[in-house]
């Protein structure tokens, strides 16, 4: 036997071990995760279970002014809790990945809810089991069985969080592959053990000079350590590179990932998108119609109910400034809307002065040009409340990013990056960035920060956001603060 076969000989011998510990690390995992999946059934039907029994008793008191437990949960509500069960399962709603994070789970489970009762009434009327359901438990069913799922669902993602944030489980195992200083940042840059995943090894590619050398070492060490993803962290204008690491881990059962460039640092949203036979790389995707249109029969319902509630604020309003100061009660100013189409914006005159040109000066802490009456208004933001017909006019939304006077956006506009995405969706009355704080004059810092709580609204919109925002441009200090 050569010398080079006795220590490959070895090298096997001393690298079984490692392989079999990997192995049934994995298979242990699987079962840990396959475990997961049926406590998350069961913690979602338990939670279903106390919705039907709480809406059992409150139909009770609201029917008979008493309780009793010994009547049966309606059978209606078992259907239910099987079809939202098989749509949450056919979803893939009770893997792993999932109860990383809350933010998805309201819209998910909200969408799997709604469709389990329309779902249920058809099998109920197919099978001619249709019960004599009360109108009352249904509707407590409905609100009370979302909100104890979304408890339940809050509470097992804490837990789940917790436990990936200790490493008590990867839910993925992750090879990184890339020159030195890419590796580091992307070990700055994510926390990976927060999405339930953790890297397995690392391997350093030294250069042009010795890549084929290093990626049959990365190869090897992929069939040591056995990770289900492999990030390739190269510059994408390394053409060859990629392509060299692509070929040498095709044979290898794990996930590729390109590692993001700086490109995609600008778009937290973008992904391969197929537009008949093309694949791309999507960066940016407008609102659908279904968005649009639901945002829009919320802002006319909303403002048509708080033009009818406000109307004598309206008034009232009108009347002091004509009061305190010569001019119109009602100030219009052009400004940039959707699409960057201009249009007249309409606001309570807080000033003197009625400046629409391009030389608009923004106001200050203790501004000579503020009315008393407009102090008040403005502290108190109801000198936008006349921007509710702007709204109904099509101009404007409730909530969106706030639009800045033409000539501030002619002026951010070239200079501050993604600053013309703002645009891509109406304007409104409040947005993300006024509830949390940035308000008043304008600076490099805050205008940096604006736009990127826009940018954030525009990527994550849902009606559920725009009604956080309202609730808290009513309720929280932060929307109040540096109103002047």
């Amino acid at each position: 036997m050569s010398v080079n076969q006795a220590s490959a000989t070895n090298d096997s011998r001393e690298l079984a071990p490692s392989v079999r510990r990997t192995l049934s690390s994995r298979k242990a995992k699987a079962w840990i995760k396959s475990g997961f999946a049926f406590v998350a059934i069961f913690a979602d039907l338990c939670a279903i279970a106390f919705g039907g029994l709480a809406a059992n008793i409150l139909t009770q008191i609201y029917k008979h002014g008493e309780i009793d437990l010994a009547e049966p949960i309606d059978e209606f509500g078992a259907l239910v809790g099987a079809v939202f069960l098989a749509i949450s399962f056919a979803r893939g709603e009770y893997s792993y990945e999932r109860y990383l994070s809350f933010k998805t789970h309201f819209q998910r489970c909200g969408l799997a809810w709604s469709l389990a009762f329309p779902g249920a009434v058809m099998i109920a009327f197919m099978m001619k089991t249709t019960p004599d359901m009360s109108r009352a438990w249904v509707c407590f069913f409905f609100v009370l069985g979302f909100t104890a799922l979304m408890l339940a669902r809050y509470a097992q993602v804490l837990k789940t969080s917790a436990s990936a944030e200790r490493g008590g489980l990867a839910a993925r195992r992750v090879l990184l592959l890339g020159y030195e200083h890419q590796i580091e940042e992307f070990y700055q840059r994510y926390d990976l053990a927060a999405f339930g995943m953790r890297i397995v090894t690392a391997t350093v590619l030294r250069g042009r000079d010795h890549l084929d050398e290093d990626l049959v070492l990365a190869a090897a060490a992929a069939r040591i350590f056995l990770p289900e993803d492999v990030f390739i962290l190269l510059p994408w204008t390394d053409k060859d590179a990629i392509d060299r690491c692509i070929n040498a881990f095709l044979r290898i059962p794990a996930a590729l990932h390109l590692g993001s460039d700086c490109l995609l640092d600008r778009f937290t949203k973008a992904k391969v998108a197929n537009v008949g036979p093309l694949s791309s790389l999507n960066l940016t995707l407008p609102w659908s119609p279904a968005h649009v249109v639901g945002k829009r029969l919320f802002d006319i319902v909303a403002a048509l109910a708080a033009l009818t509630v406000l109307s004598p604020v309206f008034v009232a309003l009108a009347l002091a400034i004509k009061l305190d100061s010569k001019g119109p009660a009602i100030f219009r100013q052009r400004r940039y809307g959707f699409n960057q189409e201009p249009f007249r914006i309409f606001k309570f005159r807080s000033m003197r002065t009625l400046e629409d040109d391009r030389r608009v000066r923004q106001a200050t802490a203790q501004d000579p040009r503020v009315t008393r009456i407009g102090r008040f208004m403005r502290k108190t933001n109801l000198d936008e409340l006349p921007q509710l017909l702007n709204v109904l006019l099509g101009d404007m939304s409730l909530v969106g990013p706030r639009p800045h006077a033409l000539a501030h956006d002619q002026l951010y506009e070239p200079s501050v990056t993604l600053y013309a995405r703002r645009h891509n969706v109406k304007p409104g009355i409040t947005g993300w960035a006024q509830v949390n704080g940035l308000r008043g004059e304008i600076t490099p810092e805050t205008l940096k920060a604006r736009i990127e709580h826009d940018l954030y609204y525009i990527d994550h919109w849902s009606l559920w956001l725009d009604l956080q925002i309202l609730w808290r441009t009513l309720m929280s200090a932060k929307a109040f603060k540096n109103a002047y």
